[in-house]
């Protein structure tokens, strides 16, 4: 099966004005996201990607446009949009101070009990989770019936998108999923194999991802859980 590249959006003119942002449109990069996607894409450079997909918004669409200029394959992957990777629908909160938000009592169960938190005028915690599962897992087996076993792809999204994503693929209790992080321009590996998803790295915002080009060349991890830890990369 094909290897999953998550990557979250470089920091945002919102993370450093400590606003929730969620879908509000013209939220960019600032200058330390645009060089941090910069990065990311530099890292990611070796890795041949069969596919780049991305939630709508401009943050993300940014960070995407970095990592595909600094792809060489002769047959360059185009950026595909994703709804179900678009930022949480935080409702009523969404574009608030998150100072300000941690003083309502609602706040209390998005950190501690997230399975039981809806945003009020938005979406539930649990819900979606469940679309960006689906949609990952999704584009996953239309990349595995297209390119092959042996594919890489990327998808580029949001903080609290990637933690439900890592979550579900750990088959940790979505009350848990705080529990994970997901920095700005951070990279996460996936292998969703016959037997069940491998979470190979997370969060991760330094070092050599040549590895993955190897790893896909063998067709991603498809013999199982590797007893005793395996050779390594």
């Amino acid at each position: 099966m094909p290897t999953l590249i998550l990557v979250r959006h470089g920091r945002s003119t919102a993370n450093t004005a400590g606003v929730l942002a969620g879908r509000t449109p013209g939220v960019l990069l600032d200058a330390t996201g645009r060089d941090q996607a910069q990065r990311t894409a530099d890292r990611l450079a070796p890795v041949p990607l069969a596919a780049v997909v991305a939630s709508p918004l401009e943050r993300t669409r940014q960070t995407a446009q970095a990592i595909l200029a600094r792809q060489h394959a002769t047959s360059p992957a185009v950026l595909v949009p994703e709804p179900g990777l678009l930022e949480c629908d935080y409702g009523d909160w969404q574009n608030r101070p998150l100072a300000e938000l941690a003083a309502e009592p609602l706040w209390k169960t998005v950190t501690a009990h997230p399975t039981q938190a809806v945003f009020p005028g938005g979406e539930s915690l649990p819900d979606m989770q469940a679309r960006a599962v689906a949609a990952v897992r999704a584009h996953d087996a239309r990349i595995g019936e297209e390119h092959g076993g042996a594919a890489v792809w990327a998808a580029v999204s949001h903080g609290d998108i990637i933690k439900a994503v890592v979550a579900d693929a750990y088959g940790m209790p979505f009350d848990n999923f705080q529990r994970v992080h997901a920095d700005p321009a951070s990279v996460t590996v996936i292998s969703y194999t016959d037997a069940g998803p491998h979470v190979l790295c997370v969060n991760t915002t330094a070092g050599d991802l040549s590895w993955l080009a190897a790893a896909g060349s063998q067709g991603g991890s498809q013999d199982g859980a590797q007893v005793g830890g395996g050779k390594g990369h």
